[in-house]
């Protein structure tokens, strides 16, 4: 075992055998790496028929069609002949995950560190050009498997719809009652794809099968790339202390941070990946028990809705922020 995974994982790391290459999660369902609050939202959406019709006819602002000429005009598309390395891992990620249709894949020139999942009928995966030069292998595998089960959970679909509304907020700005009522709306929305960026980091952790990799592309999202002079427990002490740390003037400025944030900060997306392997789901996966494809047509709201709600409930009880712990003294006081 190596310092740097014993370290990233802040204590012993299953390691697994190389030569014998990741687990293939045959037939895996999307609700497997799904959070549930993501879960729960998308299991209802998908349930409300003709939903995605209206939201393709008030999303025609944008042209699908637009877009993908001009990735092919300004970028360079992923295949055997082009970034060989790159569609190599994107391959296998996909294998791993069971994907039956990968999305287009596209090198984009930006210096930093990050890529995107855009489209609604035919989702494509763009990664900048700076990912590259700052992400070894496993990291990079990560980071194309994050993007890849944004596309299988189908994310770009409803990502479009809070796009949408910001666009509304800012367009009706000067009816008072219109913007506070699209404000809440995309306040949820906003709260629901922090989430789904959860459910894309486990999709990279299930398909990279190294927890060590996913804390490491999180302390690069947040110190730049090179780790060189970072100590990655260090890191997630830095988690722990962002969570718990200040008074009630912090938590309320975190949640002000938040509300127009559709991404967690680094520092509790590592955390929120580390609980998530660490408490035992993601190795019942690679064990072979996991949600199947076939069976998500039967997908309960019911059920889904009381998972995201006992999702909630859970962080609430655990939880070390200062405004958590005064709310739970006065309940406790009722």
């Amino acid at each position: 075992m190596s310092d740097d995974q014993s370290r990233a994982e802040g204590g012993p790391v299953e390691i697994r055998d190389p030569a014998r290459g990741p687990v293939i999660l045959r037939g895996i369902s999307t609700r497997a790496w799904e959070h549930p609050a993501d879960r729960g939202a998308l299991v209802a959406l998908r349930e409300l028929r003709g939903f995605d019709i209206v939201l393709r006819k008030v999303s025609g602002m944008v042209s699908e069609r637009a877009l993908r000429l001009s990735l092919m005009g300004s970028s360079i598309r992923v295949d055997r002949h082009q970034y060989s390395r790159v569609y190599e891992a994107y391959q296998q990620v996909g294998a791993v995950l069971d994907a039956q249709d990968l999305p287009e894949l596209y090198i984009t020139r930006d210096p930093d560190l990050g890529g995107m999942c855009i489209g609604i009928d035919k989702p494509v995966i763009v990664i900048n050009s700076g990912s590259l030069d700052l992400l070894d292998e496993a990291e990079l595998k990560f980071l194309l498997a994050h993007e890849l089960g944004h596309a299988l959970s189908g994310h770009g679909l409803y990502r479009t719809l809070l796009m949408v509304l910001v666009r509304l907020t800012t367009s009706v700005a000067w009816i008072p009652v219109g913007v506070v009522g699209l404000r809440v709306i995309t306040a949820a929305l906003y709260e629901w794809a922090r989430k789904s960026e959860l459910s894309a980091d486990r999709a990279g952790a299930l398909a990279v099968q190294d927890p060590a990799a996913a804390i490491r592309v999180m302390a690069k999202l947040a110190g730049g790339g090179d780790l060189h002079d970072v100590d990655t427990a260090a890191f997630l002490e830095q988690a722990k202390e962002f969570e718990t740390g200040g008074d009630l003037r912090d938590s309320f400025l975190k949640l002000m941070l938040l509300e127009q944030r559709s991404h967690d900060f680094a520092v509790a997306r590592a955390a929120a990946v580390k609980s998530w392997i660490d408490d035992g789901e993601y190795r019942e996966y690679l064990a072979g028990d996991y949600p199947k494809r076939e069976d998500d047509k039967d997908a309960s709201i019911a059920a889904e809705a009381k998972a995201a709600a006992n999702s909630y409930r859970e962080v609430f009880r655990t939880s070390g922020d200062p405004l958590a712990k005064v709310l739970r003294k006065v309940r406790e006081g009722f």
